[in-house]
This record gives structure tokens, sequence and C-alpha cells, in this order.
């Protein structure tokens, strides 16, 4: 059964399922998209790929009924254009644009109805989908990844929740040129509505053709962030679609649209990053491996031969961040060698 599933014409009706399906069962399409072969078969991967930007939206009648639970009845005498086919549409809810009464130019996150409470039997009707044989490796135990995209999807789906993270990222790069953050506006989120600032932007991809100077400016911005966010901030956001970082060109900036997915990092957890990368830097593999073991890369119970492949493909991974002279991931073989070493 598995191998008639896995065929390239069957991986396409099963993303376009999932594309119709949205809430949950699209976001695990979505995050299992991201897998580059190391654990799907790399043709469902490719095929999963169109679902980051291929979610189908809600009818207008369905938005309307929406804004009407939120908002009133006469909510759209509060602007003088609000556009009821979306720009965007993802896993948990559609952005339309819109323009207030007062002038403000707002991108307004609507949540598709019901999505919050159908996300642990989503999940649980996709894990059954997922068992089939085949399809992951043998032996892998989804029981602690399916705990944690419940939590993880619970959490993106509170709009109360990620306006405040908006706010605090808003206040932690103030002033800084190299990220734009919309502007949360609270006269216009509710617990199913999110209204933000619109940004004219466009997806980061569009720079494949960019100077390479500003390729470069804009990666060592991004991973500027990812260490900031880690060691500095204690906040991190965790989605990694690539859809939630975009350009503008006017400023030159990286704009970070989507806060649903921030995760609180303890200071502990932070200290035990810190050594380890340490320990990476100073080619001190047994240290290293100390460090991987405390923060959960593997327990005592896995396999010795699988602990030592970890730290290889540990090892292996840290190859760009050894050498003193900039990394070329354009020419380089490294992902394709750590998917045939997992």
């Amino acid at each position: 059964m598995a191998t008639v599933l896995l065929t390239p014409i069957n991986a396409l009706r099963f993303t376009e399922s999932l594309s119709h399906m949205r809430g949950a069962a699209l976001k695990l399409g979505q995050m299992m998209s991201m897998d580059v072969g190391l654990v799907l078969p790399p043709h469902l991967s490719e095929t999963l790929a169109k679902l980051r930007d291929d979610a189908q939206p809600m009818p207008a009648t369905q938005v309307a009924s929406v804004l009407n639970g939120a908002w009133g009845p006469q909510w759209r005498n509060r602007f003088t254009r609000f556009d009821m086919q979306p720009f965007a549409a993802a896993s948990i809810g559609q952005v339309h644009r819109a323009t207030s009464i007062d002038g403000r130019e707002l991108a307004i996150k609507v949540q598709y109805p019901g999505v919050r409470a159908s996300i642990d039997s989503d999940l649980n009707n996709a894990a059954t989908l997922m068992r089939l044989p085949g399809l992951l490796p043998r032996g892998m135990d989804i029981e602690p990844l399916l705990k944690e995209a419940k939590s993880q999807l619970h959490a993106e789906a509170d709009y109360e929740a990620e306006a405040q993270h908006l706010t605090r990222f808003g206040a932690l790069l103030k002033g800084n040129g190299a990220f734009v953050l919309p502007k949360m506006h609270a006269d216009f989120s509710t617990a199913n509505v999110l209204a933000m600032t619109y940004i004219e932007s466009q997806p980061l991809e569009s720079l494949v053709s960019a100077p390479q100077d500003v390729r470069d400016r804009v990666t060592r911005q991004l991973i500027e962030l990812v260490l900031r966010e880690l060691f500095e901030f204690g906040n991190m956001q965790t989605d990694p679609n690539l859809a939630n970082y975009r350009y503008e060109p006017k400023s030159g900036g990286v704009v970070l649209l989507d806060f649903g997915a921030v995760r609180n990092i303890a200071p502990e957890l932070t200290a035990d990053f810190r050594a380890l990368l340490n320990a990476a830097l100073d080619r001190d593999v047994t240290a290293s491996r100390a460090a991987m073991q405390k923060i959960g890369y593997f327990d005592s119970k896995v396999a010795a031969r699988h602990q030592a492949l970890i730290v290889q493909m540990f090892e292996l991974a840290m190859t760009p961040l050894r050498q003193e002279a900039p990394f070329d991931f354009g020419r380089t073989d490294l992902i394709e060698r750590l998917r045939d070493m997992g």
C-alpha cells in the first residue's frame, strides 16, 4: 500500500487533499515539505512544497461571517477598502489587505473557523497515514513529534499571544535598520483576527538574481537574528517557512511577518547551546557529544552507533562555521552528504 501511495501521482493527490483541509493537516504537510530527503522520499518532499503557498482560501461569505462575529455587522463602515480576496492563505488563517477609515494601510489576518478545535483530531488522522510502511524510517517513534506539533499548533492559533510576540520583537529590534516589522493595531485585533501594518515587500526568493553583496548581507542578517534570538533575546521564531521572511526594496531590510511560533528559551538551555557551540568551535568532540546529549539530540537509550552517527553529522554541519574564509553555500554538497548520512 505504501508503494502505491508514494508514486508521484498519488503524492500529488495527497498534497492537493491537504491544501483543501487547512488547519493542522495542512500545517503538517507544510512542515513535511521542508524535509530535503533526510526522512521522506525526495519526490514526496518536492510535491509537498506546493503547500507552502497553495492553501485554499475561505469563501467571501465565510470571511464576512467571521468578521461579523469579531467586529459586529457594521464593520465595513470602519474601512474605505477591504479586499475580500486574501493576498495570502496559510494553514491557520488567511490575510486580507484593507484601508481603515482613518487612512491606515492594514494586513488583516483572519483565522479559519473551527481550526483550534480540530488540531488534535487532524493530527491524529494524519499520523495514521504517516505510519504506513515505507513512509517514515522503520522504528521511528512519532508520538513525541505529534505531541510537540499539537502544542505548537495550539500556540499558533492563539492570535492574542502572537500580537504580544509581535510587539515584543518590535521593541527588541527597534532602531535596527536590518529588519522591518509590522505594527500591531489593537483596535482591530481580537482572538480570531490580527490586524497589522501592511508592508509592501517581495519574497526572499526574488533576491536570487540580486547582486552578490545584497544576497550576502541579507543572509548575514538572518544568521545574526537566529543567534540573537537564542543567545540574547531568549525568544525564537521557530517556524522555518521561508514565506515568513520577505524583502523590502525601499529600505533593503528583511521583513519579519509571522510570530505565531515564538518559543521562550530558558536561560539554562541557552547556556547549554553556548557550551555546545564553544566545544564545537574548539573541535572538542567529547565535550560536544556531552553537550548534545544534555540538550537532547539523543539519550543513553539510543544505540551507540546511532549516537556516533549523529555526532558525525553535527561535526559535518559545523564546517561552514569553522573556516575563516566565507563559505560558498552555492557550491557545496553539504546538504546531500547530511541527507545520505541521515
